[in-house]
């Protein structure tokens, strides 16, 4: 069976990590699961060490002060890279993304069909979420119109978080030369991958927003994320040699 892992980051998540540590075990597919927190004062990583004496498949990246959510993904990405992961996930740890649907996005990159897949909010122009106000709806999706009209990339939620990559796709991007550490992240990797000419996938999901802990979301990642939009456009993308 090929190695799947999931991505987690975490600061100050002791609402949430535990009950998403066990929810991603008990999946019908062996993920394991690397948690990278950005030294969580209320004592995230403490609990992480705890479910890690009840399974061998939990890993934890302790990685310093908090620098953003790019950073700790790509410290992530080395991590698993070094490990020889075949499937590599990133996804939230309030629960907004549902770990259910790891099982359908993990079976779209072990079809070899895809490099990337992403979780959507608004895939087929349906709205898949729950317990934001309209406001932000509409903000996160003309985010993704922006992103589209600015870029010419034909994936509709061009913001979202919940992404899983073939390790052979990230073995070609040149982390060090991701510029961006807020949500622009997820634009920048997903822009890579499309001018890299690999395949993007998009399948549904439903989208719930935290119920527990603090959002990160704040006005300079989304000032960061449309300013970083045009500067995308020139830059020269080639694959890592």
């Amino acid at each position: 069976m090929r190695k799947s892992v999931v991505i987690i980051p975490t600061y100050n998540e002791k609402e949430n990590i535990l009950r998403m540590l066990d929810k991603v075990m008990s999946l019908d597919y062996p993920f394991d699961v690397l948690v990278v927190d950005d030294d969580s004062p209320d004592g995230t990583a403490e609990l992480v060490k705890t479910k890690q004496k009840e399974y061998d498949h939990i890993h934890l990246l302790e990685n310093g002060e908090k620098n953003g959510l790019g950073t700790a993904y790509i410290a992530g990405f080395k991590w698993c890279l070094e490990r020889d992961y075949d499937f590599i996930f990133e996804m939230d740890c309030d629960f907004s993304h549902n770990p259910d649907d790891l099982i359908r996005m993990n079976n779209q990159l072990v079809s070899g069909k895809t490099d990337m897949v992403i979780g959507s909010r608004y895939v087929g122009n349906v709205v898949n979420v729950v317990n934001w106000p309209m406001s932000r709806v509409l903000m996160s999706y003309f985010a993704s119109a922006y992103v589209r009209f600015f870029t010419r990339m034909k994936v509709a939620d061009a913001t979202a978080g919940f992404i899983g990559y073939t390790a052979d796709l990230l073995k070609l991007i040149d982390l060090d030369k991701i510029k961006f550490r807020g949500y622009a992240f997820q634009i920048e990797m997903k822009y890579t991958t499309y001018k890299l000419g690999y395949k993007i996938t998009e399948i549904p999901i439903i989208f719930t927003d935290r119920t527990a802990g603090e959002s990160k979301m704040s006005g300079g990642i989304f000032r960061e994320a449309l300013l970083g939009v045009i500067s995308l456009r020139f830059k020269n993308i080639k694959p890592r040699v």
